[in-house]
């Protein structure tokens, strides 16, 4: 694949620096990640990852690129996460949004504020950018959209729904809370600086007025997952390291083969979303109280991983390959496992949540699973049948779930997201 340009700077009105000029560039069931699927280290690809002095300087990632950023991209500390309804009929409308929407993106993903910034404008108007992440470095931010089912309801775009997209059925112990679910739109941002993450979904919300709302929204903090190996791997709020055997950003043969949709996976018109991939988030909430007076033994015979090191039952070392039949039959990493699945495997980007307390008294936390995949009906509704005997459902329950097409990325400065979709010509 060819490299795009890097993206050029900006000036503000009247020739004035940008913000970028001005600051620099800054010298789980299946729900706690199926903890056995994967592998991994980073890419260097426009779109899909940085180089990882880049990633620990606080630098960009490349906005334009075949796929969309954040995905194959290194994980970073924080998210926001957001679902969004349409509120207009107006298709042309909506279509200048995604166009309004990615120009804000490519400026924030650089460093830079939105449109003429948050000061310097027409004192009587409100400025363009909210001004919360002034002064601060890009962080690595990346922004990912997706449709979901309902956005195909409208503007006629119902025989343009992917084959891919389906409704994820009732599971076993789903709890969910309809406030908390579903959503036209969502834009996923991830940073390494939790205000440079929350600015981003402000500033397309506010841009957004009048075209869409929020329809529901999550942070997260302590990622759960890992797409670069090298680095130590990171532990749920249960304790245990997640994440081992994830899809590595290098991995290019396995992101083909699980991630990315194919041409030979769409027909003429579902075409747009070959180089796309495909998105299923779910809100699981742990009970932290219960699972913190179980004995270690226990808990470890859930995971069928020791708490420690991270080795699986009867290995000693984290990353040794599992012995599944050395684990209880209803323990997480044996059902979890690509092996218990026919192959299914999925690139999870998990981040931990604490939402306060539920009014008894209990931690309201646990982790927000985010799991992108070239076929929802092969990767997570397989894998999450399967862990309807897991025994890790006792300590947890799904109360949100969303699933979105991700389209390809944003090629070049003329792109924006979802052109392949709204437009006829492309």
């Amino acid at each position: 694949m060819t490299h795009p340009p890097q993206d050029t700077p900006r000036t503000g009105p009247a020739g004035a620096p940008s913000r970028r000029a001005l600051i620099g560039w800054g010298g789980a069931g299946l729900a706690l990640g199926a903890a056995a699927a994967g592998g991994a280290v980073a890419v260097t690809r426009a779109g899909d990852d940085v180089e990882p002095t880049a990633a620990a300087s606080g630098a960009a990632v490349a906005f334009h690129g075949t796929h969309q950023s954040g995905i194959a991209t290194p994980v970073q500390d924080r998210l926001h996460f957001a679902a969004f309804d349409v509120t207009t009929q107006d298709r042309a409308a909506f279509v200048q949004l995604l166009k309004d929407w990615t120009e804000a993106a490519r400026r924030m993903t650089r460093g830079q504020a939105v449109g003429e910034g948050a000061y310097g404008g027409l004192a009587e108007a409100p400025p363009d950018d909210t001004g919360e992440a002034l002064g601060l470095r890009p962080s690595r931010l990346t922004l990912t959209i997706g449709f979901g089912p309902s956005l195909f309801e409208r503007f006629d775009l119902a025989d343009r729904r992917p084959g891919a997209l389906v409704d994820l059925p009732k599971f076993a112990g789903d709890n969910l809370d309809r406030s908390r679910s579903g959503g036209d739109l969502c834009v996923q941002a991830c940073a390494d600086d939790p205000q440079v993450a929350v600015h981003a979904i402000r500033n397309l919300s506010r841009i957004g007025f009048g075209r869409v709302v929020v329809r529901w929204s999550q942070l997260g903090f302590g990622k759960t997952s890992s797409t670069t190996p090298e680095a130590q791997t990171p532990r749920n709020l249960m304790g245990f390291k997640d994440g081992t055997r994830n899809i590595a950003g290098t991995e290019t043969d396995r992101l083909k083969r699980f991630v990315w949709v194919d041409e030979k996976d769409v027909d003429e018109n579902s075409a747009w979303m070959t180089g796309g991939s495909y998105l299923v988030a779910r809100r699981i909430r742990m009970n932290i109280e219960t699972w913190d007076r179980t004995s270690l033994q226990e808990q470890e015979d859930i995971f069928g991983r020791d708490k420690g090191e991270g080795a699986p039952v009867g290995r000693a070392k984290e990353r040794d390959k599992p012995f599944l039949k050395a684990m209880k039959p209803d323990a997480h990493v044996r059902l979890a496992h690509p092996d218990s699945n026919g192959g299914a495997t999925l690139l999870r980007r998990g981040y931990s949540f604490t939402d306060g307390t539920d009014g008894l008294g209990r931690l309201d936390a646990g982790l927000f699973f985010l799991a992108y995949q070239r076929d929802v009906r092969e990767g997570f509704v397989r894998v999450q049948r399967n862990l309807a005997t897991d025994q890790l459902n006792e300590y947890i329950q799904h109360v949100g779930s969303a699933v979105f097409a991700i389209p390809p990325g944003v090629r070049d400065k003329d792109d924006w997201w979802g052109r392949a979709l709204f437009s006829e010509e492309a």
